[in-house]
């Protein structure tokens, strides 16, 4: 690795309180320090943000008084700097999930609070977001008393971007949609998971055969298989990210995959841990490696940085990031940093190295 390599990131935040937006941030892998903070975008509530394979544009959930949406920004090649380029907005709460296809042709939206998952075609010549190409609206409520509705949550293309997965954690379903050139979309698949447990976020191993899902309610990760000629998932396993003697209130984050697929990580927001795991390269099934302390409030999420030797995470609850040497050959963290000041951070993403 180069010497004094340095990696961009942002953060997507909350704006009820001190933030103006997105914020920026430099991860130096000699010095193994985060520095560099800096806002980059004042809007409200970017709470997650996306980012084009060729690192040419940002993607960010946006909300403007009665309506909330999508917007579009530029990226400095040299700066990193973000300039606004559109946005595009419909009435009512703003997404909770953006996510962008390889091809940097469709971007898809997930609607916690209106139940809904939305399609949108992104313009090849200036990365600007169009009109929606198409919304679907869920249906149903579940057991626990905030299942009251559908809650969309998250919205991510199959590795083979055959399909388009969608998370819905008011009527705990994992519904599969197949996806046309103009980005209407038709469901091809659907399961169900346990009543109540809620689940929240998706992530695929590299061999493109399994996928980790995380829940919010339960707090388990669901292993699961996935079928590429149908966009079918079948649960192989699950597991809990809590200590059997943890009774408190707690609700499942963020979940990511090391780039070799050895490792599992999954966030824990009022444990306040990251739990890790070890993955069978055969079943990809999990097995429990250990819980660190986010040492901070309520880690809404975090990523694993470019060189794989780190993670960043963001506490929502005590406004701070913190930085995680990571054991490429054992999976295990190290605290190295937990005193850069974020207000109220949710996303994380780095560019793409």
């Amino acid at each position: 690795m180069k010497t004094n390599t340095k990696y961009t990131g942002y953060i997507g935040t909350y704006t009820k309180g001190n933030s103006k937006g997105i914020y920026s941030f430099k991860l130096d892998v000699e010095a193994a320090i985060i520095s560099d903070i800096k806002e980059v975008a004042q809007m409200e509530n970017p709470t997650y943000l996306n980012i084009s394979k060729n690192n040419h544009y940002l993607y960010a959930v946006n909300k403007k008084g009665e309506v909330g949406g999508v917007s579009s920004f530029s990226i400095d090649p040299v700066t990193h700097e973000l300039t606004t380029i559109n946005s595009q907005m419909l009435p009512g709460s703003s997404p909770c999930h953006v996510s962008v296809d390889s091809s940097g042709k469709l971007l898809f939206s997930a609607n916690y609070h209106k139940g809904t998952v939305e399609s949108y075609l992104i313009d090849s010549v200036d990365g600007s977001i169009r009109p929606p190409s198409s919304v679907v609206q869920h249906e149903g409520h579940g057991p626990d008393p905030r299942q009251e509705k559908p809650h969309v949550h998250f919205a991510g293309v199959t590795p083979d971007e055959k399909f388009l997965a969608v998370v819905d954690l008011g009527i705990d379903a994992l519904i599969t949609y197949e996806i046309a050139k103009d980005g209407k979309m038709a469901e091809k698949s659907r399961l169900n998971v346990s009543a109540g447990s809620g689940p929240r976020h998706l992530t695929f191993h590299q061999n493109q055969k399994i996928a980790y899902l995380m829940t919010e309610f339960s707090s388990e990760v669901i292993v699961l298989e996935y079928n590429e000629r149908d966009g079918s998932f079948l649960v192989v396993q699950t597991i809990s990210t809590l200590p059997d003697n943890f009774a408190e209130n707690n609700q499942g984050s963020a979940i990511h995959i090391s780039r070799d697929g050895l490792f599992v990580y999954a966030g824990n927001r009022g444990h306040n841990s990251i739990a890790v795991f070890g993955v069978d390269q055969d079943t990809g099934t999990l097995h429990f490696v250990e819980h660190v302390s986010t040492a901070g409030d309520w880690p809404r999420d975090f990523e694993i940085d470019p060189s794989g030797k780190f993670i960043v995470a963001s506490n929502q609850n005590s406004s701070n990031l913190v930085l995680f040497a990571r054991d490429q050959e054992t999976g295990r963290l190290t605290l190295l940093q937990s005193d850069v000041e974020i207000p109220d951070p949710v996303c994380v993403k780095f560019l793409h190295y």
